[in-house]
């Protein structure tokens, strides 16, 4: 119980002050819309994606994530858009949120193109304090009861990209609102921080059935250190993948996923974690369903995960 409640009250301090506030998943080469909504019709052809992570088992009240998105492009490949719907569940505290974005595509020639997007949307921070056990019983700040606080989000997002290259960049939570609890009486300092992510990644073609992509995710919060998660993955006949992820003070991932008759994407995750809490958690696991619709993907070299 000790350690439930230890736990709770540590993984309930990003809700409450600057920190990494976003839902962090290993799959993000594969859901990497969530990530960057500039990625929202370079491909032409809609996917609908869910993601499921179970963190730290072992740990009471570890985070369950839970991620929806849909998004493609229109009917000329200039334009495209999305959304996504995320729950992150953290004992007692419970962040969601539901985004929408439209990006627009600058072709700067038939190889090079560059996504502009601009998503918004809101989110929804709660925290029960029938699941806290606190010191003083009449604590002002955590009652009983369920607070709950709901704000405007908005972000940005550049996504340029080849049949073989990517690089791009997002900043969502970029209004940075206040997180208010209690409409008055007291004040709160909680805020939506602005987070950083910025991405990289090439495709290398070994022969007519493989294919080779390294890429690197660099994530960053004021004040949390600067993130950085390398991923390499090798792709059969663009139907079966196997992958790696190194993610610096966290974990190393395995993933292993395959597509159905280029209709139906499957995959799941592993995490071993690397850092001190190895000694009380089995591992990470994450798993990945998606579909697509509309015009299927074609290219020997493809962008399709």
């Amino acid at each position: 119980m000790k350690k439930g409640f230890i736990t709770s009250i540590i993984f309930m301090l990003p809700v409450l002050v600057y920190s990494q506030q976003l839902p962090q998943y290993s799959q993000y080469l594969l859901n990497d819309y969530v990530i960057n909504t500039g990625v929202a019709g370079t491909k032409p052809y809609w996917e609908g994606k869910s993601n499921h992570r179970y963190q730290w088992e072992g740990i009471t009240d570890a985070p369950r994530t839970y991620i929806v998105s849909a998004y493609g492009p229109s009917k000329n490949m200039k334009m495209g858009y999305g959304g996504y719907l995320f729950t992150d569940i953290v004992g007692p505290t419970r962040r969601s949120g539901l985004y929408g974005s439209y990006t627009y595509h600058v072709k700067f020639s038939e190889e090079w193109k560059l996504g502009l997007s601009l998503s918004g949307g809101i989110m929804q921070f709660m925290i029960d304090g029938s699941k806290i056990t606190l010191r003083e019983e009449d604590d002002a700040i955590l009652t009983n009861g369920v607070q709950s606080a709901i704000m405007p989000d908005a972000g940005f997002s550049f996504f340029l990209h080849s049949k073989k290259f990517y690089f791009g960049g997002s900043a969502p939570q970029i209004i940075a609102n206040k997180i208010n609890f209690f409409k008055e009486g007291i004040s709160t300092t909680g805020r939506l921080a602005r987070h950083y992510f910025g991405i990289v990644g090439y495709k290398f073609a070994l022969d007519e059935d493989f294919v080779l992509e390294p890429s690197l995710l660099v994530k960053y919060v004021e004040p949390v250190p600067v993130q950085f998660e390398t991923a390499l993955k090798i792709i059969y006949k663009n139907k079966l993948w196997l992958g790696g992820n190194f993610r610096t003070e966290d974990a190393i991932s395995a993933t292993i996923g395959y597509d159905y008759k280029k209709s139906i994407l499957f995959a799941y995750s592993y995490d071993f974690i690397t850092s001190n809490l190895k000694n009380y958690s089995t591992g990470t696991h994450e798993i990945m369903i998606g579909i697509r619709f509309g015009k299927l993907p074609s290219e020997k070299i493809s962008s399709s995960f």
